[in-house]
């Protein structure tokens, strides 16, 4: 990961511009802390925090044209970035770095370049010889990004909102799939595609789908410094890590976390045997989990109950990863979306309604999963890459039927199974759903209830819409969660980059229709969906 930071128009001098960048950009130095750039005239400041992932000796940023007239920070990773190089043979490409590509795209296509970008990205693009400037966030927004307005109504852009906090009366998340030039007064949408709106027929391809998800694992190993995956010992991230094994020239580290005894720390062993990974189990105790409460909470930008579950184990895991010099993994996130792999998809009424929950849980998979998985490995310096959630993977496996993704009788998520029959052992390929946060250890969340209990009392809960009217907590863990965000987050309008989640129906979204029992469960956890989790197939 990286962190970038810009004003754009910052109607400041370049000796006030450039301090107030420095300064702010600092508070991203965590996703970046190999390396600085900036650069500043009188309309536009560009920061920069390097990870060093491709091109470590010459991929410095800010990113400018061999005629200056170009400038560009970017977070992110370009994967067909070789060959787009090749489609501008006579362009002066200055470094080896994959996201220098975005500048001769710009140039030829203007802000149109975004989609003939496959990787994740959030950028500020500037042209010097015109004033203008591009703000672009990829398709999913796995890299987060986030506009900020000062007293004086200058735009800021930063990869995190700490980045704003001091500086900005006014924030807002830049939504994934957009774009922003000087003439928009907002973003706007980008990324569409026919499957948002339609679904096909007929029946699914298992080894289509194999070749797609080995195509897109392999394309995300491009890196120059050392790399792993991050295996629960859960479907997903197992399909990920044995693609990898598979792909890697060198041997693989594979890692993963949870209580002592915990469910994927047994399954991921299994998993990193079979597969042969060298592989790194990594045991937390629930109280070290709450000792990390408030930083987790700082660094996520979130007060969102499932996801500082989840966020936790993981945060706790990336510093012992980076501790032992890796910077890049590979994550399942994504898959449960795609593939309808939620436990609730079991009560989805036909083909139809599935097909268009998958839509709404992906379009809103920026403030959750992808969110988890970027910030909590770059609190530490990590980048997180997410196979599925690659843009031409994405497009395959959701032209797939949705009526192969029904559950009826069947496990969840049955053809991604079926496509990778013979990976991986019978008893993790054919093993039930678990949310990270259970599959970690059913004593996390227990732990967590427990404690916000102790913390929390029923009258603040009570009176919960008069302390918190922007991000109102409905449980006393959600309550806990909201007040500790406060304390780093303390404006109404940072509270409401958070989306709020009032129980698993919210989670849901309009599946609450297909069981009445949803309306009434207030904890989003797996175990939460009654008559599914244990045994909801013959």
């Amino acid at each position: 990961m990286c962190g970038i930071y810009g004003i754009l128009d910052h109607g400041l001098s370049v000796p006030d511009a450039r301090q107030t960048a420095v300064q702010q950009a600092r508070l991203l130095r965590h996703r970046g802390p190999d390396r600085s750039g900036l650069w500043v005239d009188d309309i536009v400041v560009l920061a920069h925090e390097r990870l060093s992932i491709v091109d470590p000796a010459s991929g410095a940023q800010p990113l400018v044209s061999r005629d200056s007239a170009r400038v560009l920070a970017v977070n992110g990773e370009i994967y067909d970035h070789v060959a787009t190089r090749r489609a501008f043979p006579d362009y002066d490409f200055l470094t080896g770095s994959d996201c220098e590509v975005i500048l001769p795209l710009y140039a030829k296509y203007g802000s149109d370049c975004v989609h003939h970008l496959r990787g994740m990205f959030a950028f500020v693009l500037y042209d010097a010889t015109t004033g203008e400037w591009l703000i672009a966030r990829d398709h999913m927004g796995i890299i987060p990004l986030y506009l900020g307005w000062d007293a004086r109504g200058a735009l800021h852009v930063a990869s995190e909102m700490k980045a704003l906090t001091a500086v900005c009366e006014r924030v807002q998340v830049f939504a994934p799939g957009h774009v922003m030039t000087r003439g928009d007064a907002q973003p706007r949408r980008w990324y569409t595609r026919d499957w948002m709106d339609a679904k096909t027929e007929g029946a699914g391809d298992p080894d289509a789908l194999r070749a797609a998800m080995i195509e897109s694992v392999t394309a995300h190993l491009m890196s120059d410094v050392p790399y792993g995956v991050l295996l629960s010992g859960g479907l997903d991230s197992s399909v990920v890590s044995a693609i990898a094994a598979k792909a890697s020239t060198g041997p693989l580290h594979s890692f993963s976390v949870g209580l002592e005894g915990s469910p994927d720390l047994a399954a991921a062993k299994v998993v990193a045997e079979h597969i042969g990974t060298v592989h790194h189990s990594f045991e937390y105790t629930v109280q070290e989990g709450f000792d990390a409460l408030s930083d987790v909470i700082y660094h996520l930008e979130t007060f969102d109950v499932t996801t500082i579950r989840a966020s936790t184990p993981m945060y706790l895991m990336a510093r012992r990863i980076k501790a032992l010099g890796i910077k890049m993994v590979l994550s399942g996130e994504g898959a449960d979306e795609i593939f309808a792999g939620y436990l609730y998809f079991h009560k989805a009424p036909d083909a139809e309604e599935l097909h268009a929950e998958t839509v709404r849980k992906l379009a809103g998979l920026h403030a959750y999963d992808c969110l988890r998985a970027n910030k909590s490995m770059a609190a530490w310096g990590i980048e997180a890459r997410v196979p599925f959630l690659d843009r031409d993977f994405m497009d395959h496996a959701m032209r797939v039927p949705a009526q192969a993704k029904m559950c009826g009788h069947r496990i969840e998520k049955h053809l991604l199974r079926e496509a990778f029959q013979g990976w991986l052992p019978e008893s993790v390929l054919w093993r039930q759903k678990e949310q990270f946060s259970d599959g970690v250890g059913y004593g996390w969340i227990d732990g967590l209830k427990a404690h916000a209990e102790a913390q929390v009392s029923d009258r603040a809960l009570a009176d919960a819409a008069t302390r918190f009217p922007v991000g109102t907590p409905t449980t006393k863990e959600g309550y806990f969660y909201r007040t500790l965000f406060e304390r780093h987050f303390p404006t109404a309008s940072q509270a409401a980059t958070v989306p709020v989640e009032k129980s698993v129906a919210c989670s849901t979204g309009a599946a609450i229709a297909w069981d009445a029992a949803f309306a009434d469960a207030a904890d989003p956890s797996g175990r939460a969906v009654k008559g599914v989790h244990v045994a909801a197939y013959g």
